[in-house]
């Protein structure tokens, strides 16, 4: 299936491993040309390779509160536009509710709340201008249903959500999706080092989900939140 994307300009947050290196893999195997950042410069740079030529590698910690607009100028400035955003990072330490420590917390929201919020305000006006536009935000099955012992990554990612299901309305006369993935366990570090038992999904494949969600016959599908937990999830909604 041609997702008419080749040529298109994506930028991929937190990609040197995993789920957002599968987003990355994904959508250069489509031909999208892609910008990838990472806080290692080592992974980062093999990742790049392992990519191709239309690559673009950026060190850089989506966290800091300014990461957001220097990546999205940095991927502008290389190549002359943006019509994609996969917007990812690192998910925050475990930790039981009544446990929690604002400090914390407040690293978890910047993580993974703040910097997607950031990174979306400063990929929108490309978007807008090109008339064409898709912002996927990698988050977790906890947006649905939250996961024991993971609770700043519940209350960070379920923020955004909501957030996102706000933003999407205000961007659908603008040609612009944006939707929520939401995995259940896949073979990733991450995954590995909290311990999660039973079957795991495949990064790759996960990756390619989200190319589908930036393809042009996406187009309707926007103010989504699609869980990919191999029937993990037991809500109905």
């Amino acid at each position: 299936m041609d997702l008419g994307i080749t040529g298109k300009v994506a930028l991929v947050t937190a990609a040197s491993k995993g789920l957002g290196r599968g987003a990355a893999l994904a959508l250069a195997r489509e031909g999208c040309r892609v910008a990838i950042c990472a806080r290692t410069p080592e992974t980062l740079e093999a990742t790049a390779a392992e990519l191709g030529t239309e690559t673009f590698a950026i060190a850089a910690d989506v966290s800091e509160p300014d990461a957001p607009r220097r990546l999205v100028e940095a991927t502008v400035e290389r190549f002359g536009g943006l019509d994609i955003l996969v917007a990812n990072a690192g998910g925050p330490p475990p930790s039981r509710a009544l446990d929690v420590e604002d400090a914390t917390m407040h690293t978890a929201l910047e993580a993974n709340l703040l910097a997607s919020v950031r990174l979306t305000q400063a990929a929108v006006p490309h978007m807008r201008a090109a008339g064409w536009g898709r912002v996927v935000m990698i988050t977790s099955k906890g947006v649905k249903q939250p996961i024991p012992g993971l609770a700043y990554s519940n209350v960070s990612r379920a923020g955004l959500w909501a957030w996102a299901k706000t933003a999407a309305q205000d961007l659908a006369a603008d040609g612009v999706t944006l939707n929520l993935v939401c995995p259940g366990p896949h073979d990733t570090d991450r995954v590995r080092e909290l311990g999660m038992k039973g079957p795991l999904g495949d990064p790759e494949d996960f990756g390619r989900l989200v190319a589908f969600l930036c393809s042009d016959s996406a187009g309707f599908i926007s103010g989504a939140a699609v869980q990919v937990d191999g029937a993990g999830t037991l809500g109905l909604l």
